[in-house]
């Protein structure tokens, strides 16, 4: 099938899985006259690269989750273990969120938001990290 199809089947831009195909993490056929012939295993590797993707991991990662799938003597604790540091990964974001949201809230709570110029919200951006202007 053509990229066209190839980007409906799977989901993903043509943009995108003509990336995958330059950093190869596809390989789509080339017909006669040049142009890309994807396969169903290639349309199901773009859409294994889309899930993928949209749990957040990196390209590296995708690359090697793609290489210990096509491994039939892999271990599954290799692939439980890029998981369980992707889970770490998003923990601390989400950590990091919260704590931003916290500091965030409290600045907006302390804001009168009246016509009046001052603003504990500003005052709060212009502190540097020791709490100091």
């Amino acid at each position: 099938m053509n990229i066209g199809h190839a980007s409906k089947a799977s989901n993903l831009p043509t943009k995108t899985i003509r990336y995958y195909e330059d950093i190869n993490l596809i390989n789509p056929a080339r017909t006669a006259n040049g142009y890309r012939d994807y396969s169903d295993n290639d349309i199901h590797r773009l859409s294994f690269l889309q899930r993928s993707r949209s749990l957040g991991f990196s390209i590296e990662e995708c690359r090697l989750l793609l290489s210990l799938y096509d491994d039939e003597n892999r271990a599954s604790a290799d692939v439980k273990s890029i998981a369980m540091s992707k889970i770490t990964e998003i923990d601390r974001k989400i950590a990091e969120l919260k704590s931003l949201r916290h500091t965030l809230s409290e600045l907006a709570h302390n804001c009168h938001g009246n016509d009046k110029p001052d603003c504990p919200i500003l005052d709060g951006l212009a502190m540097d990290n020791k709490g100091s202007e």
